[in-house]
């Protein structure tokens, strides 16, 4: 384990609130599937929540980068239950990858909006990118939803589209941004400014999911992807010399 890795102890509980949301995974699972290449790179890996929902195919390589070291003895303790093949877990953050360490997928799923300095995290990122691959970025859109319940999460923003381009490394190209949950945003909304709840219960995230969500499948397609409560951003590193590395 390298020596510079500090002691991190994740203090958010939505791990826990949204795992019994299924559908949700489903839908954002189904925008960011066509993108996945062989070898991927999961920054904030969590439970292995994201890498389960994605073991829809094989792949070379799935390597889940997690700060928190509890949550990695979990996974590990649960290794081969649903994680793709070549699943692998690792205590630490992208300052602890070897420089020559290459992916051609790289995915920040609800994660970015923990890192303080997004901008630096992205080009870091971006010298781990094969040329050809794609950074997939979801995250919670529009700071005008920020509630208490962002804030108990350790959360420092949403992000909406012009938040998220002026964070975009220079050698990345934007090849899709939109919203996802259009139905799910109002909820949110209504949160923000009556319910002012600092955390949904069970029975909200199931309402959600078993309505909303479906709903905004429909909804989201009507609206041209132009309103929800968490956005989807592909970046794709162009290939220069036409090889698929950098």
């Amino acid at each position: 384990m390298p020596d510079h890795i500090e002691t991190f102890v994740y203090s958010g509980n939505e791990l826990e609130i949204f795992a019994a949301a299924v559908n949700w995974k489903a839908y954002w699972s189904s925008q960011i599937r066509p993108y996945l290449g062989e070898e991927v790179l999961e920054l904030g890996a969590g439970l292995g929540a994201t890498a389960r929902a994605l073991n829809h195919k094989p792949y070379r390589r799935w390597l889940g980068l997690e700060p928190d070291k509890a949550m990695c003895d979990k996974v590990l303790a649960q290794q081969g239950r649903g994680m793709p093949a070549g699943h692998q877990i690792r205590n630490g953050t992208l300052a602890d990858l070897a420089p020559d360490e290459r992916f051609d997928t790289v995915l920040y799923i609800d994660v970015l909006e923990h890192i303080e300095d997004d901008l630096a995290e992205l080009e870091r990122a971006c010298t781990h990118l094969m040329a050809g691959g794609h950074l997939i970025i979801m995250a919670p859109a529009h700071n005008r939803l920020y509630s208490d319940f962002d804030r108990k999460i350790g959360h420092h923003r949403r992000y909406d589209k012009a938040m998220l381009r002026a964070i975009v490394p220079a050698q990345l190209n934007i090849k899709q941004m939109h919203y996802l949950d259009s139905v799910g945003m109002l909820a949110s909304l209504a949160n923000r400014l009556v319910l002012k709840s600092d955390s949904p219960s069970p029975a909200q995230i199931r309402l959600w999911d078993s309505i909303m969500v479906r709903a905004s499948r429909w909804v989201d397609v009507i609206t041209g992807h132009r309103l929800g409560k968490s956005i989807v951003c592909i970046l794709e590193k162009p290939r220069t010399d036409g090889s698929a590395s950098s």
